[in-house]
């Protein structure tokens, strides 16, 4: 048969294609500034090239979520998605349409965060999701080294126990005790002792 325990099952290409990812460790400011950066930098590409697609840009927008859920380090998880919609306002700045000065473009800003809050819900929501996946098998790491370093040092006590345990017990041997009396040729019990007692009659 073909399903012994030495047959592996087959990885998804999926799987393949993440683990062929880069893996920086960013910091939670590092996170912030590269979803910003990069959510920018599709807003205006989104305005140069497809004149301002709100539904582009907000595709575009998960997978920058997910990229900087999986790239701020262990310490920072939960920046992920605090910094993920504030990116996602920064990058909506090119394609809102504005006009009339900076009252003018605030509130086009306003209103497309409001018209597109699906997106940046959708994107906040697949950073938390994996921050928090991420988060749970830190803990769970960290449980099983503190399970598997207890194990270690109570094999070793017990070990040292044993060891002092036979080194006490080879000690006392039969090799290693002491005489007895009435056992040893010249002690109290044997023939000398008694010779060595009896005095001469005068």
């Amino acid at each position: 048969m073909t399903g012994g325990p030495s047959a592996r099952r087959p990885v998804p290409p999926v799987v393949l294609a993440l683990r062929r990812l880069p893996q920086p460790r960013l910091t939670g400011l590092g996170a912030g500034l590269f979803a910003a950066a990069v959510m920018l930098t599709l807003g205006f590409l989104d305005r140069l090239l497809l004149d301002g697609s709100p539904v582009v840009y907000g595709l575009l927008f998960l997978p920058v979520s997910a990229l900087t859920a999986l790239w701020v380090r262990t310490a920072d998880l939960v920046t992920a998605p605090i910094g993920v919609p504030i990116a996602f306002a920064v990058g909506v700045v090119p394609i809102a349409g504005g006009t009339g000065g900076f009252g003018g473009q605030a509130m086009a800003v306003v209103t497309a965060l409001a018209v597109h809050a699906g997106w940046l819900y959708g994107g906040t929501l697949v950073a938390g999701l994996i921050a928090s996946v991420r988060k749970v098998r830190e803990m769970g790491r960290r449980q099983h080294l503190a399970r598997s370093s207890a194990s270690g040092t109570a094999g070793q006590a017990k070990a040292a126990g044993t060891t002092r345990a036979e080194g006490r017990s080879g000690v006392s041997g039969p090799a290693g005790a002491p005489s007895v009396a009435g056992e040893a040729p010249g002690g109290r019990g044997g023939p000398g002792g008694a010779a060595a007692r009896r005095r001469p009659v005068v």
